[in-house]
């Protein structure tokens, strides 16, 4: 048992990540039931759609799971409350104020851990009352932190400003990095990448197949001005470079993108057009395998690493 297995009651310190278009209630009690802990991405989820995938997770396992909720998403304060109507124990909130939901989630009986990406919002976290932060290094995929500090630095140094559980993300998906992680002062390790190539995943084959084709420096962190994201490089990535040389506003920036790209590339297959959201850690992950192959193998390379360790 440790802090993370303690808080969440689940058998190891795995959480999957709630990433949009990946996400679904198939993934998410997957990973419960082979001993993590399952999240849903509602941030690529109408409330109605959030419901029915709740319901169906109930049914799937009977272990805890949550719901992972950007706080920027419209219909927040629908979303909320269809959490506490289906009974959901458990809600990481990400990109936004933890202060705001924190103290009416936690009314209601709900853990509550916030994703960061410094030791500055780590604190501010900690402060609103949240049960642990998340804390994700920039080689993350998809929507990251501003200031570009890798996880292991991040760790350590998030550890220094706080007393409740850490959680450690980004560029985390073998039992090796898990060991790391754990080394420099997290309690337990959120993967995201990892289980996006997964049998269980809702991403599209395609995607899927991309991502363990995915080689080290096939992915790049773009779009600041408009909210920092980590894609692999495809012909709309090159579009995005391309404009960069002009010296884009905003504005062109936001036309360019439009609507639904994400969508577009993981969920629907779009390997030119779309967005193509993954973590630099893609390059170590060659197969899709089930979610109960993953977390064994993970939890195996764990305890070889560890036993190794006492020959330093």
């Amino acid at each position: 048992m440790n802090r993370i297995t303690q808080l969440f009651n689940i058998k190891y310190p795995i959480i999957q990540g709630g990433m949009i278009w990946n996400s679904g209630y198939k993934l998410a009690s997957a990973v419960s039931n082979a001993g993590g802990l399952g999240l849903i991405g509602a941030g690529s989820m109408y409330p109605d759609v959030l419901r029915e995938h709740i319901q169906k997770c109930k049914k799937a396992t009977d272990k805890p799971f949550g719901v992972n909720v950007p706080m920027l998403y419209p219909n927040i304060e629908e979303i909320i409350q269809i959490i506490i109507d289906e009974g959901v124990k458990i809600v990481f909130t990400s990109a936004g104020n933890p202060k705001i939901w924190t103290d009416h989630l936690k009314s209601h009986g709900i853990t509550v851990v916030h994703v960061v990406s410094s030791s500055k919002f780590a604190s501010k976290a900690e402060e609103a009352g949240v049960d642990a932060v998340v804390a994700e290094g920039f080689e993350a995929g998809g929507h990251n932190g501003r200031e570009e500090t890798t996880t292991f630095t991040l760790i350590p140094m998030v550890k220094e400003q706080i007393s409740i559980p850490l959680i450690a993300a980004g560029g985390i998906a073998t039992g090796k990095g898990m060991l790391a992680a754990m080394v420099l002062g997290a309690d337990g390790v959120q993967m995201g990448s990892r289980f996006v190539a997964s049998v269980e995943s809702s991403a599209h084959d395609n995607f899927k197949q991309t991502v363990i084709e995915t080689k080290e420096g096939d992915t790049q962190l773009t779009l600041k001005e408009l909210a920092p994201v980590r894609l692999i490089k495809n012909k709309f990535y090159n579009d995005v470079q391309e404009l960069y040389s002009k010296c884009p506003s905003k504005e062109d920036l936001e036309t360019l993108l439009g609507k639904r790209r994400a969508k577009r590339g993981m969920f629907e297959g779009d390997l030119v057009e779309g967005e193509l959201e993954i973590g630099q850690i893609a390059g170590l992950i060659h197969e899709i395998k089930s979610v109960e192959e993953i977390i064994k193998s993970v939890m195996i390379e764990f305890e070889e690493a560890k036993s190794k360790i006492q020959n330093l």
